[in-house]
């Protein structure tokens, strides 16, 4: 199954929060409501709420029904991408396909979840399994600075959307927050999202800092101190994502992908897009790797002209 080509599928990848995952990508790279400062694939392209079927949804379902009739093993199907999913007119009709053929599969979708003031949306993803939503302010300035929304959206509306969502969703969500040193991390913004927390009453609260360069190069990293400090202010169970365990002790880490990225970079510095485009993986799948490499310092990452290079460390 691994020589055949998906159009919309991806993986299955290694994620420290969903194990082995396979994903779904229903919009065009780059197509979301959000341009975030610190997006590891970079700038927004398409920014926008239109609400349209992005993808065929029947091209979509007649992939998932030829990868899972060989009943791979699976920790989640995942709707994620280089995008935003729920902006995919068609997700409800695909929640329904996996749900009624293939109900054995934990699914899961990861949004930045802009759109729940849509009731449409929520009948939507009713039945999904756990729904990941991120929620980077809770004062407009704030969310503006990191997040630079569409024309049109709110803080506010996205707050009453995620509140609507747990009073109508049976399933479990994650609350993600990214914090960006400097913008959401003051006494102030810090006792917003307090508020705005136990307003949604998330199963899970996830702090989430920089882990390798963002769309914005001023954006650094928070320091572990610094978000074991926030969680404790928040009062509602929460995890720093840092602490799970690493991808490569994933069972799905592919050692062969990694490797193929390594000897891509001694040729040439490439862009994630580049490395993508040459290995034939989806960006979010190249993204794992680049992840784990630069962790361990076997690759660097340099800014330049048309974007950010990553390139072979010296010592290798």
């Amino acid at each position: 199954m691994s020589n055949i080509h998906f159009d919309h599928l991806f993986g299955p990848v290694p994620s420290r929060r969903l194990g082995i995952s396979l994903g779904i990508d229903l919009v065009p790279y780059k197509t979301c409501s959000l341009n975030c400062v610190y997006c590891e694939c970079g700038a927004t392209t398409d920014l926008t709420l239109e609400r349209k079927e992005y993808a065929p949804t029947n091209a979509v379902i007649s992939e998932l029904k030829q990868f899972l009739s060989t009943s791979p093993k699976l920790d989640y199907i995942t709707f994620s991408g280089a995008g935003e999913p729920t902006l995919h007119s068609g997700i409800g009709q695909i929640v329904e396909f996996l749900k009624n053929d293939f109900p054995h599969y934990k699914t899961a979708l990861l949004t930045n979840g802009t759109l729940f003031y849509q009731q449409i949306l929520i009948n939507e993803v009713k039945k999904i399994d756990l729904i990941l939503p991120s929620l980077d302010a809770a004062s407009d300035p704030v969310f503006r600075k990191i997040d630079r929304p569409v024309k049109g959206l709110g803080i506010q509306n996205i707050i009453t959307g995620l509140v609507n969502l747990r009073s109508e969703f049976p399933g479990t969500i994650w609350l993600e927050i990214f914090i960006v040193p400097g913008v959401n991390d003051s006494e102030e913004e810090i006792k917003l999202l307090r508020e705005a927390i136990h307003r949604i009453r998330p199963d899970q609260v996830q702090l989430n800092t920089l882990d390798r360069p963002g769309t914005e190069s001023w954006v650094k990293a928070a320091t572990k101190i610094k978000l074991e400090n926030i969680a404790q202010h928040l009062d509602w169970e929460t995890d720093i994502i840092a602490n799970f365990q690493k991808r490569e002790h994933i069972a799905s880490y592919n050692l062969e992908i990694e490797d193929a990225i390594i000897q891509t970079l001694k040729r040439r510095p490439c862009t994630s897009y580049d490395l993508s485009a040459v290995l034939g993986s989806h960006p979010n799948e190249i993204n794992k790797y680049l992840d784990s490499l630069l962790k361990h310092k076997r690759i660097r990452s340099e800014e330049m002209e048309r974007g950010r290079f990553y390139k072979i460390s010296d010592d290798i």
